[in-house]
C-alpha cells in the first residue's frame, strides 16, 4: 500500500470524523466545474460541462443514487491563478469531486492541489503526462487522454508515409504542446524518420508568420503541429494561405481540427490527424449521444463533449459501487480500476495510472467532418512514465 493511499484514508477518516461519521450529512454530491469559459479554450470548456450535465440528466439528475450540485470557476486557463481557482472550490465551496480542466498548466496545479486534501479529480481534458506519470494518486482519474497517447501514433503514421524522412513540429511553448512534440518526435523517430527542428511560441500567441517563412525556407517533408481551440483555427488557415499546404502536408493531433472546421472551412479539407474520437463513427452508442447532445444544446458534439459525457460516466461508475458515499474512496477507486466505460468513443478501461486504455483513430478532414479512415493505434496505454502508484 503506497504512502499517498494511507494519506488519502487518513483525510477521508478525518473528514467522516469531523460530520460525526455521517457520511450524508450532504444530501447532494458537490461537483465543481473547473474549466476555461472564456479566451482561446472557451468552446472546449462549454463542451466538457456540456456533455457532462448530459449524462446526468439522462441519469434523471443523479448519480449513485444522489443528486448532484454544481459549482463552477473560470480558470481562464491561467496556470498562475490555478492555486486559488481550486482552492476556492476546495476549501470555500467544499465540494467532493473536480472536473476540469483544459490548459495543462492549470491541471499540474489542480493535480497537487487534489493530492493534497484528497478531493476526486476527474480531468476531462488537459493531457499534461505528468498528471497520470509522477503526479499520478489515487484520486486523480482522466477521461480523456495523456499528450504523448494522441501524438505518438501521428508520428508512427507519418513515417510510414512515402517520402516522409524529415519533419518540423510547431507549437505553443507550454506543457501540452511539448508533449504532443515530443510524442510525435518519438513515433517518426523510432520508424525512420528525423525531426529536424521542433518551433515554438508563446501561449496563446498567434502571429505565426515568422515561423511559417521559417519552415517555407527548411523545406520539410512533413509539418505536426499542435495547437487547439481559436488558435488552431488561425494556424491552420494561415498555414493554408501562406501556400505550404500545397507541397509540405500539416499533420497533428485531433485537437487540431476538433470543433474548429466550420471556422477553418477549405483550409483544412484532407488533412489528416490522430485521436480517440472522430464523427459519426456509426456505432449505435455513439448515434445516440451525437443524436440526444444535438438536440440538447442546438449543437454537434466534438470530443470535448465526449470526454465531458464520460467524467460523468466514471463518476458514477464510482458513486454507484460505494453506494452514494463518495467517503468510501477505496471502493470508489477500485470500482473504476475494473471498470469498463461504454463511451460513445467505444469502450476503454483505465491503466493502473488510471488513464485512459483506448483506441486512436486516424482521421481524415472531409468537409465538416474528421472521418474515421482507420485505427492508428489499438488500444494504446500512456507509458506513465513516473508514476509510482
Amino acid at each position: 500500500m503506497s504512502k499517498q493511499w494511507v494519506s488519502w484514508s487518513a483525510i477521508a477518516l478525518a473528514a467522516c470524523a469531523a460530520t460525526g461519521g455521517n457520511a450524508f450529512a450532504q444530501d447532494k454530491i458537490k461537483v465543481g466545474f473547473m474549466l476555461p469559459f472564456s479566451g482561446t479554450y472557451a468552446a472546449l470548456g462549454n463542451a466538457i460541462e456540456n456533455g457532462f450535465r448530459m449524462h446526468v440528466t439522462e441519469q434523471g439528475g443523479k448519480l449513485g443514487g444522489r443528486e448532484i450540485e454544481f459549482f463552477k470557476v473560470d480558470d481562464e486557463s491561467d496556470p498562475a491563478k490555478a492555486t486559488d481557482n481550486v482552492n476556492r472550490l476546495i476549501k470555500r465551496d467544499k465540494v467532493d469531486v473536480i472536473i476540469g480542466t483544459v490548459h495543462s498548466g492549470v491541471a499540474m496545479a489542480m493535480a497537487k492541489a487534489a493530492k493534497e486534501s484528497g478531493t476526486v479529480l476527474i480531468v476531462p481534458n488537459a493531457g499534461a503526462d505528468a498528471v497520470t506519470g509522477p503526479m499520478c494518486a489515487p484520486n486523480i482519474f482522466r477521461s480523456s487522454f495523456s499528450n504523448w497517447q494522441t501524438a505518438y501514433p501521428m508520428g508512427v503514421v507519418a513515417a510510414k508515409q512515402e517520402g516522409k524522412k524529415n519533419a518540423m513540429t510547431i507549437t505553443w511553448k507550454y506543457a501540452a504542446g511539448e508533449e504532443a512534440v515530443n510524442g510525435f518526435k518519438e513515433g517518426f523517430e523510432k520508424n525512420g524518420g528525423k525531426v529536424s527542428k521542433q518551433l515554438t511560441l508563446p501561449f496563446p500567441n498567434v502571429e505565426f508568420q515568422a515561423l511559417l517563412t521559417e519552415i517555407a525556407a527548411a523545406k520539410p517533408d512533413a509539418v505536426f503541429s499542435f495547437f487547439a481551440g481559436a488558435g488552431a483555427v488561425k494556424f491552420v488557415k494561415d498555414y493554408h494561405a501562406s501556400g505550404l499546404s500545397k507541397t509540405i502536408p500539416l499533420y497533428g493531433p485531433g485537437f487540431l481540427t476538433d470543433g474548429t472546421l466550420e471556422a477553418q472551412g477549405e483550409a483544412a479539407q484532407n488533412m489528416l490527424t490522430t485521436l480517440h474520437y472522430a464523427d459519426e463513427l456509426g456505432t449505435p452508442r455513439d448515434t445516440a449521444f451525437r443524436t440526444n447532445y444535438a438536440k440538447s444544446f442546438k449543437l454537434q458534439p466534438d470530443v470535448y463533449a465526449v470526454q465531458g459525457y464520460d467524467a460523468a460516466q466514471m463518476l458514477a461508475v464510482g458513486l454507484k459501487a460505494a453506494g452514494g458515499d463518495i467517503a468510501k474512496k477505496d471502493v470508489f477507486r477500485t470500482a473504476l480500476e475494473k471498470a469498463t466505460i461504454p463511451s460513445p468513443r467505444g469502450d476503454f478501461t483505465l491503466s493502473r495510472a488510471h488513464n485512459p486504455v483506448q483506441d486512436i483513430y486516424l482521421r481524415k478532414v472531409s468537409g465538416k467532418e474528421n472521418k474515421k479512415i482507420g485505427i492508428a493505434s489499438k488500444a494504446l496505454a500512456d507509458p506513465a512514465r513516473g508514476c509510482r502508484m
